[in-house]
């Protein structure tokens, strides 16, 4: 096999590690860039390098971009009082596609999980804890999936949260037990967001 080839499988390799592609779909993927090589797989190229510089984790709420308080946090308008809590930054990007919620997040970086080993001490918990006397919240909503995991650290959370005084909602109809934000429609997001209930 020469050095080009081994590039090129190489290539297909990575592209198959990510979420949604296969081993099939990635070989496609990839002849498809080769073959568009200087209007796609040059730009994306670029794109990929660039962003690999300049990405970063927002220091308050755990949303990408590329300074390290992150648009949403730095704008004031979005200082409501409310905070919308969800389990990743997918599930932020998919609120915010809808457009329905114009407070803050936080971002926990996961669920808890026996079978995976993660506790309270692996999730950004302590942080959410900080920031409601810090950043006067009065209602947190929590927008985790509907899976067995999300409700458990659902339960946490509102039990952390429980002498705060801070209301705490979740959402309501339209969200599917099993179901996951990054996969809902932004109609169903927002009846869901506009239904939430005391949790």
């Amino acid at each position: 096999m020469s050095q080009a080839t081994k590039d090129i499988e190489a290539l297909i390799t990575q592209m198959a590690k990510l979420p949604g592609l296969g081993p099939r779909s990635a070989r496609r993927a990839v002849l498809h860039l080769i073959k568009k090589r200087t209007g796609q797989m040059a730009p994306l190229a670029d794109l990929m390098h660039q962003v690999a510089q300049s990405a970063r984790e927002c220091l308050n709420c755990g949303n990408i971009g590329t300074a390290d308080i992150c648009d949403i946090c730095n704008d004031d308008r979005r200082a409501t009082g409310e905070l919308c809590v969800v389990e990743d930054v997918s599930d932020l990007w998919a609120m915010e596609r809808g457009q329905a919620f114009s407070g803050r997040y936080h971002v926990l970086g996961g669920t808890l999980s026996a079978l995976d080993s993660v506790g309270p001490e692996d999730l950004r918990i302590p942080q959410l804890v900080d920031r409601i006397a810090a950043e006067q919240i009065t209602e947190v909503i929590l927008a985790l999936n509907a899976t067995v995991d999300g409700q458990t650290t659902a339960h946490y959370i509102a039990d952390q949260l429980h002498d705060t005084g801070v209301a705490v909602t979740s959402l309501a109809q339209g969200v599917p037990i099993g179901g996951e934000l990054d996969y809902l429609d932004d109609g169903t997001i927002g009846a869901a967001l506009k239904a939430r209930r005391r949790f």
